[in-house]
C-alpha cells in the first residue's frame, strides 16, 4: 500500500495577527510548550525568529524513547510562512545526515484572528513503502507516521491556540 506522504491540519486563533502568531512558532526554543513530542530546541545563533539556512537542533521524547534531530529552515516569510527540513537524526545527537521529514507552518489572517496550518511531510521519497512502513510501525506503536502525525498536529494547533489565544473580556 502506497503511504501518505503529506498531513495537513489548520486551527483559527482569535485576536492574534499572522506576525504575532509567526514570531513564536519561527522561534524553535518555544515548540516544547505546545508540541506533545518536542522537549526544547537548541539555536546555533539563540532563541528568536530565524532566517532561511539557520540551523537547530531539536529535543524530543516519545514514551521513554528520547533523541534529537538537526533541522535546517527552508523558509522565514515573517507573517506568511516557516518551515524546517530534518535533516539529521541521533538518540544523543543528531549524527547521521538523513532526509526525514519537512515541516511547514501558514499564516493567513482571518476575521478577528489568525489560521494557522501545520503541515507535515514525508522526506524518505526513496525508501520503498513496504520499509517506511516497517520502519514507521516500530517507532509509532504500529501507525504510519502520516497517521501518527495527524494526531500530533491536532495535538500542537490545539495546544498553540489555547496558548496564545487572546479572549475578549465582556463590558
Amino acid at each position: 500500500m502506497a503511504r501518505a506522504m503529506k498531513v495537513s491540519d489548520s486551527v483559527v486563533i482569535p485576536g492574534v495577527t499572522p506576525a504575532e502568531v509567526y514570531a513564536q512558532v519561527s522561534d524553535p526554543t518555544r515548540m516544547s510548550r505546545w508540541s506533545p513530542e518536542n522537549t526544547g530546541a537548541q539555536v546555533e545563533r539563540g532563541a528568536g525568529s530565524l532566517s532561511v539556512g539557520h540551523v537547530f537542533v531539536g529535543a524530543n521524547q516519545r514514551g521513554g524513547t528520547r533523541w534529537q534531530t538537526r533541522c535546517r529552515v527552508s523558509a522565514a516569510d515573517p507573517g506568511e510562512r516557516f518551515a524546517f527540513d530534518v535533516v539529521g537524526w541521533g538518540l544523543r545527537s543528531p549524527l547521521l545526515r538523513i532526509a526525514i521529514a519537512r515541516w511547514e507552518y501558514t499564516f493567513e489572517a482571518t476575521e478577528g484572528g489568525t489560521r494557522v496550518t501545520e503541515t507535515w511531510r514525508d522526506a524518505r521519497r526513496r525508501w520503498p513503502d513496504r520499509v517506511a512502513n516497517a520502519v514507521d510501525a516500530r517507532l509509532t506503536g504500529g501507525r504510519t507516521f502520516a497517521a501518527f502525525h495527524e494526531r500530533n498536529i491536532a495535538r500542537t494547533l490545539a495546544a498553540l491556540r489555547e496558548d496564545l489565544a487572546v479572549h475578549p473580556t465582556g463590558p
